[in-house]
């Protein structure tokens, strides 16, 4: 008698504890987030099947097979074991940053990963890896900073010319404008002027300073080999557009001399006109607009090609002069 009259109570009760939970799923619903609980692996969907992940706003598509592969908390999300939060399109949420999450389904996938250079890249990795209890790619990431913990990338790197046939290779292909500097001097046959020697340096720290200023637009070279003995080189486009040659031999009343010069004004205006051949807003060579308005030595083949015309003229004239001489 009393069983009978307790079916009843707890009956309404359990009734009115399912309409609670109802409600409370449609008020969260509500919100456009619904809080999921994975009861037993029954109500998960294939091992074929995908699903959506949203991490941090990146979204990515796995295979349940992939995220459930290998221990850790992605698979104790997605066998039931803990609970996940969802959007009313069915995206699983993930409050943390999608950036390497893409490195991570790859290691899940393969069981190993290519992962980067860059210190602070590992650094990241490694601490998703331990976030997502992933033992494994917890242990190459530290294996990878232990091994990069004293390696430095050089930022400026400046060629040293063994031969001629290396220089063309560099300058063909190289994807920026060139500047080679060429100092030797074993090819001197005579003495140097008094101020010839400062000079030299004076060359060979500009070339240091440009290199450093502008080392990421421009591939600097140097040329120890050459047959001159001080002398720059502008390429743009695998071809020379200038040459500021700084010697000159000097004759005085006693015997010849080398003379080099620094001449820093014209050294800048060739650097700074090179920079018109950079590749730059999807453009593979040279603004010829911008060419002709600057001029300089990047300018110039117009103006070099103009100059017979110019020759033939002044000889016409010369010769006219002659024949109203006679």
């Amino acid at each position: 008698m009393s069983a009978d009259a307790t079916d009843p109570e707890s009956a309404a009760a359990s009734a009115a504890n399912s309409a609670a939970r109802s409600s409370a799923a449609t008020a969260v619903h509500g919100s456009r987030l619904a809080f999921v609980t994975c009861a037993s692996p029954l109500s998960l969907p294939a091992a074929d099947d995908y699903v959506k992940i949203n991490v941090g706003g990146c979204l990515f598509h796995a295979a349940l097979r992939t995220v459930t592969r290998r221990d850790g908390l992605l698979r104790a999300m997605f066998s039931g074991h803990l609970e996940v939060f969802t959007d009313s399109e069915g995206w699983i949420l993930i409050d943390r940053c999608g950036k390497h999450f893409g490195t991570l389904l790859s290691y899940l996938r393969d069981g190993s990963v290519a992962l980067p250079h860059s210190r602070r890249a590992l650094q990241e990795i490694l601490t998703e890896a331990r976030h997502y209890l992933l033992q494994g790619l917890v242990e190459e990431s530290q294996l990878a900073l232990q091994q990069t913990k004293h390696h430095y990338e050089p930022i400026c790197k400046i060629p040293v010319i063994t031969s001629s046939k290396e220089e063309q290779q560099l300058i063909t292909a190289s994807q920026k404008p060139v500047v080679k500097l060429l100092y030797n001097r074993s090819n001197n046959k005579y003495s140097y002027t008094s101020m010839s020697d400062d000079n030299t340096l004076k060359n060979i720290e500009l070339f240091d300073k440009l290199s450093l200023r502008f080392n990421g637009r421009v591939l600097f070279i140097k040329d120890v080999i050459g047959d001159e003995i001080c002398c720059w080189s502008f390429y743009g486009l695998g071809r020379k557009i200038a040459e500021v040659c700084c010697t000159s031999i000097v004759y005085t009343t006693e015997k010849k001399q080398t003379k080099v010069e620094f001449p820093e004004a014209r050294i800048y205006e060739e650097t700074l006109n090179i920079l018109l051949y950079e590749a730059r807003d999807g453009r593979h060579g040279p603004d010829n607009a911008l060419l002709e308005a600057t001029g300089g030595a990047a300018g110039r083949p117009n103006a070099d090609a103009a100059a017979p015309d110019d020759d033939e003229e002044q000889q016409q004239q010369q010769q006219q002069l002659e024949v109203e001489q006679q």
